[in-house]
């Protein structure tokens, strides 16, 4: 990990240096390595990392609370959690405003080193196959994607068995997609949130009608 940092530092120095190549794409893994190597403390707090990830932040942040949606116990939670930088991609948000006590939580240099290196060879794998194309302003659909997101967070609130799978899944693909900016992946990340969201309203649409609570308000009509 010792000569990540020092192969990453110079790299992250020269990015600031030279605003041209800090706006260069590159892969999730040398950032969150060039992030580390700027760290110069013991700790350091989860919204120093959140701002300086800028808007690949919310990447980070889908995928993270995307994978806790499909551990069965915690899905509401990840439902809910979820509501809240979706919220802030509708409001055009440029990353994640954490709550002040998620903010303020301090996280060992080590530990973010170790975690690092677990997550690296995954991510690499990751960024072979997921790599940037279909160029569009992720920018400008940044709302639309916070509406989707948003939509399949409130799915993921009812503690119904196994009906957290597709929309978890499906804001994996999203979370992937904003992290190395492909927009084929965002095209198919979507096309899967809609299939969720359809097969949700199939769902409710047949729970109501089979205990009568349809009819009931069509008759009331």
């Amino acid at each position: 990990m010792a000569e990540d940092q020092q192969r990453a530092r110079p790299a992250a120095e020269a990015a600031a240096a030279d605003p041209a190549a800090a706006d260069a794409y590159v892969p999730t893994s040398i950032a969150l390595e060039r992030l580390i190597a700027a760290v110069r403390t013991d700790e350091v707090r989860v919204d120093w990392i959140v701002n300086r990830l800028d808007q690949r932040s919310f990447g980070l942040m889908l995928l993270v609370l995307g994978v806790f949606g499909l551990i069965p116990g915690i899905t509401s939670l990840a439902g809910i959690l979820l509501l809240f930088p979706a919220g802030q991609m509708i409001l055009g948000g440029e990353h994640p405003a954490l709550p002040h006590f998620v903010a303020g939580w301090r996280i060992r240099t080590t530990r973010l080193q170790g975690t690092l290196a677990h997550v690296r060879p995954l991510l690499q794998r990751m960024e072979r196959i997921v790599h940037p194309r279909w160029l569009n302003p992720f920018g400008k659909s940044r709302r639309m994607v916070g509406v989707v997101v948003l939509l399949l967070a409130i799915t993921m609130l009812p503690p119904v068995p196994l009906f957290h799978i597709v929309p978890a899944s499906a804001i994996i693909l999203i979370s992937f997609a904003f992290l190395e900016e492909d927009g084929l992946l965002l095209t198919l990340g979507m096309a899967a949130a809609a299939i969720s969201l359809a097969v949700t309203g199939v769902t409710v649409w047949g729970a109501l009608h089979a205990t009568g609570l349809l009819d009931d308000a069509t008759g009331a009509l």
